[in-house]
């Protein structure tokens, strides 16, 4: 399969990179600064700004699929609007190219965790991690209401709760297991779970090379 990947570089991104090298399909990054990532057997890195459609849509013309972990930046000040600004345009891009399989890679804000009430909003979700919840968020009511992705076959994947650099897990050998959610965060007992960055990878190929989710959003967590 040709897989076009954005944000390769990234931490999210660099896991989906390795998952579908070692699966044996051929990915196209999409990258600011290809220098960043190394030839490789298999993977075509292609110089792109992800803010602009037009760039986006010559990049991934010709992929099967479009996996988008597009981030940029936690240390961003204006995560916010420019997330959404890079989503919108990878939403576009892969529109116009033809392509109409899409993965976008967004947050756990924006899970259920009452009736009514994202994680987001609850009092103990992180202020320094608002604004790019925030965004992520928005991106997914975009699709639901068919704002963003009309003609795609796109699909919304919502971390755990528990999924970060910092996590003791993050860094655990893939198993290549995992539980399968839908709008509300999986949980280890009275905790939210996490999972590893090998094994979210693996939930984000699976979910490419056999699609289940489909205009949905869905989480996954290790087992």
């Amino acid at each position: 399969m040709k897989i076009a990947l954005i944000g390769a570089t990234g931490y999210v991104g660099a896991a989906v990179l390795e998952e579908a090298l070692a699966r044996g399909h051929a990915v196209t990054a999409l990258a600011r600064t290809p220098e960043k990532l190394a030839p490789r057997p298999g993977l075509t890195v292609v110089k792109a700004d992800v803010t602009d459609a037009a760039a986006v849509a010559a990049a991934v013309t010709g992929a099967d699929a479009v996996i988008s972990a597009y981030n940029p930046g936690w240390t961003d000040p204006e995560i916010h609007d420019n997330f959404l600004k890079g989503a919108k345009a990878i939403d576009a891009g892969v529109a116009a190219s033809g392509v109409k399989r899409l993965l976008v890679v967004g947050g756990a804000g924006s899970l259920y965790v009452a009736p009514g009430v994202q994680l987001i909003d609850t009092e103990h979700f992180p202020k320094d991690y608002f604004a790019g919840a925030d965004a992520a968020r928005k991106l997914l009511a975009a699709y639901l209401a068919g704002e963003v992705g009309a003609g795609l076959d796109w699909t919304f994947l919502s971390p755990p709760v528990m999924f970060s650099l910092a996590s003791p897990l993050a860094h655990a050998p893939r198993t290549g297991k995992y539980r399968v959610g839908a709008d509300t965060p999986l949980m280890d007992g009275a905790t939210p779970a996490g999972i590893s960055e090998a094994d979210l990878a693996a939930a984000i190929v699976d979910e490419i090379e056999r699609p289940a989710h489909v205009k949905k959003r869905f989480t996954v967590a290790s087992a």
